[in-house]
C-alpha cells in the first residue's frame, strides 16, 4: 500500500509549524500532513513563553545557537510586518545589582561583541535615566530586543501552510509508530475520545517536533537515546494594571553561568502588560499548568531516570529556592525588588505558568544545545531550547536540509547535538 502523505510531521508548536511550512515550499507538489494533538495550535511552550524575540546576548559565538537566533531575529520582524502582526521593538537591559553581577556583565558585553550584537553598557547614572524605577550599579542596553505574540505568528505560518496546499490534523494524538523499508505509519486516536477508533497514517518520511513529549516519540520508533524530557515550571506574576509604564524596556538580571536559567525577569507584553517571571521550578507534571499538577505515569518515568536524580542533587540548593518562592510570594518578590524597589507584593497578580522541556542526559548534563536523533524515515527535534521561538524559521531550514540529505538515500545520520 502506498503511502498517504510524503512528509508527516508531528507538532502544532512554532519549530513544527515552521518545518511544515517550509517543507511545502521546497516541494509544493508534496503532500505534507501536520499533526498536533491538542485542539488549537501553540498550546504549550509557543504559547506560554514570554514573548521576546531575542537578539543572542548568551550564546557562544560561533555557535548554531548564536547563529540561528541572529538570522531568527530579522526573519520574524519581516514575517510580522508581511502578515501584519503587532511587534514592539523595546529593547532590553540586563541590570546588575553588585559588583559580582558587574563583572558578569562585562563578559557579556564582550560575547555581544563576539556575536556581532548592538549593545551599549550603561553606567548607573544612565541606567536611572533611561529607567527612573530601576535600580541597578550598570546595565546593558540592547536595542534590537522586541517582544511578540508567538501564538499570532504561529497561526499566520500555518495559514500560510495550508495556502500552499499543507493540511493539519488537530485533536489527533500519536501512539504508535512503525517504519519499514517503504513508509512510517502512525497509528493515531483522539485524545478523550473513547469511542472513536484508532487510525493509521502513512508517510514517505517524519519529521517530530514533539517538544514536551519528544522522548516518548523517540521511543516509539526504538530509538536508541540516553536523554528524558524533564519538565520545569515557569512560574510569572502579572503587575497590577496601574504599572503597565512601569519600564520602557525588558528589565533581565545578570544571569549566573552555574544555572541553566536566566533568571526572573519584567517583560513588556505585547498586549501592554508587564509580568513577572519566570522561575524555574521542578514540575510533576509535563503540561501541568495549573498550580497543583501531578501526573503519575510522568513523575514514574522521571524518579526511575538516572539523569532525574543527578541534575537534581547538582543544583540542590538552588531547587529548594525556586520551590520555597513558588509557594513564598515575598521571597519571588525579594528577586525582581532587586532592581526594581518600588514593587509591593499588592503588585503581583496571578498569570498563567508555563513549562519548559528540558532535555536531560543519563548523567545529568542539561542538554543546552538543539539534539536531534533520526531513523531511515524519521527525524526528531528531541531539545529546541531557547531562543527556539525567535529562531523557528532558521531551525526549520535546518531541519529540511537534513530532511533532504536522507530521503534520496535513507543511511541514518547518527544521533546527534548540534552547536
Amino acid at each position: 500500500m502506498s503511502p498517504n502523505y510524503d512528509y508527516l510531521v508531528i507538532g502544532g508548536g512554532i519549530v513544527g509549524v515552521a518545518t511544515a511550512c517550509e517543507l511545502q515550499r521546497r516541494y509544493p507538489d508534496d503532500k505534507i500532513l501536520l499533526i498536533e494533538k491538542e485542539s488549537q495550535l501553540a498550546r504549550h511552550q509557543t504559547g506560554h513563553n514570554s514573548g521576546v524575540i531575542h537578539a543572542g546576548v548568551y550564546y557562544t559565538p560561533g555557535s548554531l545557537k548564536a547563529r540561528f537566533c541572529k538570522e531568527g531575529v530579522q526573519r520574524t520582524l519581516t514575517f510580522c510586518e508581511q502578515h501584519d502582526i503587532p511587534v514592539e521593538s523595546c529593547g532590553k537591559l540586563l541590570v546588575a545589582t553588585n559588583k559580582t553581577e558587574l563583572s558578569r556583565m562585562a563578559a557579556l558585553f564582550e560575547r555581544c561583541k563576539e556575536n556581532g550584537i548592538d549593545a551599549e553598557q550603561l553606567d548607573a547614572e544612565a541606567l536611572r535615566l533611561r529607567e527612573p524605577q530601576i535600580t541597578g550599579l550598570g546595565a546593558i542596553f540592547v536595542p534590537s530586543t522586541s517582544i511578540v505574540d508567538y501564538r499570532r505568528v504561529t497561526e499566520a505560518m500555518a495559514q500560510d501552510f495550508q495556502a500552499k496546499g499543507g493540511q493539519i490534523a488537530l485533536h489527533t494524538e500519536v501512539t504508535a509508530i512503525a517504519e519499514n523499508d517503504d513508509a512510517i505509519t502512525l497509528t493515531c486516536r483522539q485524545p478523550g475520545v473513547p469511542s472513536a477508533e484508532p487510525f493509521a497514517v502513512r508517510g514517505r518520511f517524519l519529521v517530530s517536533c514533539g517538544g514536551l513529549m519528544a522522548d516518548r516519540l523517540t521511543r516509539m520508533l526504538g530509538l536508541n537515546t540516553d536523554f528524558q524530557i524533564i519538565p520545569y515550571r515557569g512560574e510569572y506574576y502579572r503587575l497590577a494594571a496601574r504599572h503597565n509604564q512601569i519600564v520602557r524596556h525588558l528589565i533581565y538580571p545578570i544571569p549566573d553561568p552555574d544555572l541553566p536559567f536566566l533568571g526572573v525577569h519584567l517583560t513588556r507584553m505585547i498586549d501592554g502588560s508587564v509580568t513577572v517571571g519566570p522561575n524555574a521550578v521542578q514540575g510533576w507534571k509535563r503540561e501541568g499548568y495549573g498550580r497543583f499538577n501531578f501526573s503519575l505515569r510522568d513523575c514514574a518515568e522521571m524518579l526511575s531516570f538516572p539523569g532525574f536524580w543527578q541534575v537534581t542533587a547538582k543544583h540542590l540548593k538552588t531547587g529548594l529556592q525556586e520551590f520555597r518562592d513558588a509557594w513564598w510570594k515575598a521571597g519571588y518578590l525579594k528577586r525582581v525588588r532587586k532592581y526594581c524597589p518600588s514593587l509591593v507584593l499588592a503588585d503581583l497578580e496571578p498569570y498563567p505558568a508555563g513549562v519548559r522541556a528540558q532535555a536531560v542526559l543519563k548523567d545529568g548534563t542539561l542538554v543546552h544545545d538543539f539534539l536531534f536523533a533520526d531513523s531511515p524515515r524519521s527525524l526528531h527535534v528531541c531539545n529546541a531550547p531557547s531562543p527556539a521561538a525567535t529562531s523557528a524559521m532558521p531551525i526549520a531550514d535546518y531541519i529540511c536540509d537534513k530532511v533532504a540529505e536522507k530521503m534520496p538515500t535513507g543511511v541514518p545520520v547518527i544521533n546527534a547535538a548540534i552547536d
